[in-house]
């Protein structure tokens, strides 16, 4: 398994998180391949990374109300 340093990305939250705290995400474009992913609420937790393709498919769904729920 392959580690990434992460500290010094600059993220920038979701315009799908609401403004109330709640359910926020934030992803950061500073790698071409991967997007690194991470709950805003946890800025030094867990970080998901997904592959650059599958996060654009994933946000195409969420703006196309694809994702059935």
């Amino acid at each position: 398994m392959r580690t990434i340093d992460v500290s010094a990305l600059t993220w920038r939250k979701s315009s799908y998180s609401n403004s109330d705290g709640g359910a926020c995400i934030e992803v950061s474009d500073d790698f071409g391949a991967v997007v690194p992913v991470r709950d805003s609420k946890v800025a030094h937790g867990p970080v998901l990374m997904f592959p650059a393709d599958g996060w654009t498919s994933f946000v195409a769904a969420v703006r196309n109300n694809r994702l059935g729920y």
